[in-house]
Protein backbone atom coordinates (compact mmCIF):
# COMPACT_ATOMS: atom_id res chain seq x y z
CA UNK A 1 0.00 0.00 0.00
CA UNK A 2 3.05 2.32 1.06
CA UNK A 3 4.22 1.93 -2.59
CA UNK A 4 0.83 2.91 -4.32
CA UNK A 5 1.28 5.92 -1.89
CA UNK A 6 4.90 6.57 -3.45
CA UNK A 7 4.03 6.65 -6.60
CA UNK A 8 0.91 8.40 -6.59
CA UNK A 9 2.42 11.32 -5.02
CA UNK A 10 5.23 10.85 -7.58
CA UNK A 11 2.55 11.35 -10.34
CA UNK A 12 1.36 13.93 -8.47
CA UNK A 13 4.36 16.26 -8.06
CA UNK A 14 5.38 15.28 -11.40
CA UNK A 15 2.75 16.96 -12.88
CA UNK A 16 1.85 19.87 -10.36
CA UNK A 17 4.85 21.22 -9.79
CA UNK A 18 5.92 22.34 -13.68
CA UNK A 19 2.01 23.38 -13.95
CA UNK A 20 2.44 25.73 -10.81
CA UNK A 21 5.78 27.00 -11.64
CA UNK A 22 4.05 28.19 -15.28
CA UNK A 23 1.10 29.48 -13.73
CA UNK A 24 3.31 31.41 -11.26
CA UNK A 25 5.15 33.37 -14.02
CA UNK A 26 3.59 36.79 -15.31
CA UNK A 27 4.31 37.51 -18.63
CA UNK A 28 5.54 41.14 -19.59
CA UNK A 29 2.42 43.11 -20.52
CA UNK A 30 4.59 44.96 -22.90
CA UNK A 31 5.13 41.60 -24.77
CA UNK A 32 3.98 40.74 -28.28
CA UNK A 33 2.96 43.73 -31.39
CA UNK A 34 0.67 46.85 -31.36
CA UNK A 35 -0.87 48.66 -33.85
CA UNK A 36 -1.62 51.88 -33.70
CA UNK A 37 -4.79 53.25 -33.42
CA UNK A 38 -5.25 56.55 -34.91
CA UNK A 39 -8.13 57.79 -33.69
CA UNK A 40 -6.87 57.57 -29.96
CA UNK A 41 -3.75 58.98 -30.37
CA UNK A 42 -3.34 62.70 -30.55
CA UNK A 43 -0.68 64.75 -31.53
CA UNK A 44 -0.20 68.15 -30.15
CA UNK A 45 2.82 69.48 -32.19
CA UNK A 46 5.59 67.35 -33.94
CA UNK A 47 5.61 65.39 -36.85
CA UNK A 48 2.48 63.09 -37.58
CA UNK A 49 2.28 59.22 -38.58
CA UNK A 50 0.17 57.78 -40.71
CA UNK A 51 0.71 53.92 -39.22
CA UNK A 52 2.75 52.21 -36.92
CA UNK A 53 3.52 48.63 -35.61
CA UNK A 54 5.33 47.88 -32.41
CA UNK A 55 6.57 44.15 -31.80
CA UNK A 56 7.98 43.91 -27.98
CA UNK A 57 10.12 41.12 -26.75
CA UNK A 58 10.70 41.51 -23.14
CA UNK A 59 12.73 38.97 -21.16
CA UNK A 60 13.62 39.61 -17.67
CA UNK A 61 14.97 43.02 -17.47
CA UNK A 62 15.70 43.32 -21.55
CA UNK A 63 13.37 44.89 -23.77
CA UNK A 64 13.92 44.43 -27.88
CA UNK A 65 11.40 46.57 -29.83
CA UNK A 66 11.24 46.87 -33.94
CA UNK A 67 8.94 49.60 -35.01
CA UNK A 68 7.54 49.61 -38.89
CA UNK A 69 5.57 52.23 -40.15
CA UNK A 70 4.86 54.54 -42.36
CA UNK A 71 5.43 58.33 -41.52
CA UNK A 72 3.52 61.83 -42.44
CA UNK A 73 5.20 62.04 -45.68
CA UNK A 74 4.50 57.86 -46.88
CA UNK A 75 7.79 56.59 -46.36
CA UNK A 76 8.42 53.54 -44.20
CA UNK A 77 10.64 53.83 -41.01
CA UNK A 78 11.83 50.79 -39.30
CA UNK A 79 13.47 51.68 -35.90
CA UNK A 80 15.06 49.10 -33.60
CA UNK A 81 16.77 48.95 -30.11
CA UNK A 82 17.37 46.64 -27.73
CA UNK A 83 17.98 47.68 -24.12
CA UNK A 84 17.84 46.70 -20.22
CA UNK A 85 15.53 48.12 -17.88
CA UNK A 86 18.61 49.72 -15.89
CA UNK A 87 18.44 53.16 -17.48
CA UNK A 88 22.25 53.00 -19.28
CA UNK A 89 22.16 53.99 -22.64
CA UNK A 90 21.90 51.53 -25.44
CA UNK A 91 21.89 52.17 -29.61
CA UNK A 92 18.81 52.83 -31.47
CA UNK A 93 18.86 51.72 -35.17
CA UNK A 94 16.79 53.55 -37.74
CA UNK A 95 15.45 56.82 -35.51
CA UNK A 96 16.72 60.06 -37.57
CA UNK A 97 16.19 62.14 -33.68
CA UNK A 98 18.44 59.20 -31.38
CA UNK A 99 21.01 57.09 -31.77
CA UNK A 100 20.82 55.94 -27.66
CA UNK A 101 17.78 55.02 -25.53
CA UNK A 102 17.69 54.45 -22.21
CA UNK A 103 14.51 52.95 -20.15
CA UNK A 104 13.69 52.55 -16.27
CA UNK A 105 10.68 50.46 -15.54
CA UNK A 106 7.86 52.63 -13.41
CA UNK A 107 6.17 49.74 -12.30
CA UNK A 108 5.09 46.54 -13.45
CA UNK A 109 3.11 48.59 -16.64
CA UNK A 110 5.02 51.17 -16.92
CA UNK A 111 8.34 52.72 -17.97
CA UNK A 112 10.00 55.57 -18.85
CA UNK A 113 12.67 55.99 -21.87
CA UNK A 114 15.10 58.95 -22.43
CA UNK A 115 15.87 59.26 -26.30
CA UNK A 116 19.28 61.15 -27.48
CA UNK A 117 20.92 61.99 -30.08
CA UNK A 118 25.12 63.43 -30.23
CA UNK A 119 24.97 63.18 -26.73
CA UNK A 120 21.58 65.42 -26.08
CA UNK A 121 17.93 64.47 -24.78
CA UNK A 122 15.70 64.70 -27.66
CA UNK A 123 12.64 62.98 -26.47
CA UNK A 124 11.05 61.46 -23.20
CA UNK A 125 8.09 58.87 -23.43
CA UNK A 126 6.77 57.93 -20.52
CA UNK A 127 5.24 54.61 -21.41
CA UNK A 128 1.64 52.57 -20.03
CA UNK A 129 0.08 49.49 -20.89
CA UNK A 130 -3.76 48.92 -19.57
CA UNK A 131 -4.34 46.94 -16.31
CA UNK A 132 -5.79 44.41 -18.54
CA UNK A 133 -3.38 44.21 -21.27
CA UNK A 134 -4.95 45.76 -24.04
CA UNK A 135 -4.14 49.44 -24.49
CA UNK A 136 -0.57 50.66 -24.99
CA UNK A 137 -0.45 54.69 -24.46
CA UNK A 138 3.10 56.56 -25.07
CA UNK A 139 3.33 60.08 -24.04
CA UNK A 140 6.22 62.18 -26.01
CA UNK A 141 7.81 64.91 -25.45
CA UNK A 142 10.84 67.03 -26.98
CA UNK A 143 12.14 68.13 -29.88
CA UNK A 144 13.48 66.21 -33.50
CA UNK A 145 16.82 66.64 -34.89
CA UNK A 146 15.48 69.69 -36.93
CA UNK A 147 14.53 71.50 -33.86
CA UNK A 148 10.38 70.60 -34.26
CA UNK A 149 8.85 70.54 -30.83
CA UNK A 150 7.29 66.96 -30.61
CA UNK A 151 4.18 66.45 -28.24
CA UNK A 152 2.56 63.26 -29.07
CA UNK A 153 0.24 60.39 -27.15
CA UNK A 154 0.33 57.83 -29.17
CA UNK A 155 -2.22 54.88 -28.00
CA UNK A 156 -1.90 51.04 -29.77
CA UNK A 157 -4.10 48.02 -29.22
CA UNK A 158 -2.69 44.95 -28.73
CA UNK A 159 -2.83 42.48 -31.62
Amino acid sequence: MRALWAMALCAILTFAVPAASVWGQTADPLNGTWQLNLSKSKFVSGPTIKSQTRAYEVNGDTVKQTLDGVDADGKPTHVTFTAHYDGKEYPVSGNPDADTISVKRSDSHSAKSILKKDGKVTATTMRHVSSDGKTLTMETKGTTAKGQKIDNTLVFDKQ
